[in-house]
């Protein structure tokens, strides 16, 4: 892992005022003109295990115009629920920073790391705004790192108190150049699950006992059949020691590729709509878990 830090952000805009990912070219180093720091008024909390936004959200510096990222409400719902003010939370496969950005506006410390130095340097652009409110822990901050979330050298053993991500799917978005061969989003399936397991293995390694990492994970196709991606990270997390405590599925609204190559056309299968939000639990110390055995790895 290696800081990439406000300074870095500072040097790097002053050569580049864009960078490309996933082929989208992304504008970065002008000042954030933010009209609201929060959601709609008519905002609520998810209370169910199916979780739908029509709309992606656009409060602060959130924008959708970095394919794949995950809408704000999402991590707003972890972050609120599983944390508290001045908790630390970890996302480990950062992309633009979406998660970072809440932890900023809830008065959360938050950790970014992306294998892409790219999306760092968009992440970093994100957070390059004001805030302060009466909600807002103080002395709260953000880092980010340009790594490997299989190797979180510089994060030590049980200190987040929550690890919430959206890891790339298999194949289907690339985020970076060939030039980075540790991308996870360029794997083939049978890698990028025996990745996943690393992965797993090391964010429970620097989770806090008895707190909680939330996945968001869906699935694709080939040859017109459905490839259940979300089953092997599932069995990857459980392999490592976690425990299920909720499988809410989140619908998927506005999908570009989608989109265009379903237009005008008629298939013998069905869209693929939805993506699982896995959230596992970290067991506590010395705890019986006998009560809690179906929802681990028992097969």
């Amino acid at each position: 892992m290696e800081l990439v830090d406000v300074s870095d952000y500072r040097k790097f805009v002053s050569a580049h005022d864009r960078v490309v990912i996933g082929n989208v070219v992304v504008k970065i180093g002008k000042p954030w003109s933010i009209k609201d720091y929060s959601p709609p008024q008519d905002y609520k909390p998810e209370d169910s295990t199916v979780w739908s936004f029509p709309s992606r959200g656009d409060w602060a510096t959130h924008s959708g115009n970095y394919r794949g990222n995950w809408s704000p409400y999402i991590p707003r719902n972890l972050i609120n629920k599983y944390t508290s003010p001045g908790g630390l939370v970890l996302d480990q496969m950062c992309g633009s920073g979406t998660t970072l950005v809440e932890c900023k506006l809830l008065g959360r410390n938050g950790i970014g790391v992306d294998i892409n130095p790219d999306a760092v340097m968009v992440a970093r652009d994100r957070l390059n705004f004001d805030y302060s409110s009466l909600e807002r822990t103080d002395n709260v901050s953000s880092r980010t790192y340009m790594g490997d979330a299989r190797n979180l050298d510089r994060i030590k053993s049980e200190i987040i108190d929550l690890v919430a991500t959206h890891p790339p799917y298999a194949g289907i978005i690339h985020y970076t150049g060939k030039s980075v061969p540790d991308d996870l989003s360029r794997l083939k399936l049978p890698e990028y699950l025996a990745a996943m397991r690393v992965l797993a293995a090391e964010s429970y390694r620097v989770l806090k006992p008895d707190h909680y990492c939330a996945v968001l994970i869906g699935d694709t196709r080939k040859a017109r059949h459905y490839i259940p991606i979300s089953i092997g990270v599932l069995q990857a997390f459980l392999s490592v020691g976690y425990t299920l405590k909720e499988d809410i599925i989140k619908l998927q609204h506005k999908m570009m590729v989608t989109r265009l190559k379903w237009r005008g056309r008629n298939y013998d299968f069905y869209k693929i709509a939805h993506e699982h939000l896995y959230v596992f639990r970290k067991p506590g110390m010395e705890e019986d878990l006998s009560k809690v055995k179906y929802s681990r790895r028992w097969w």
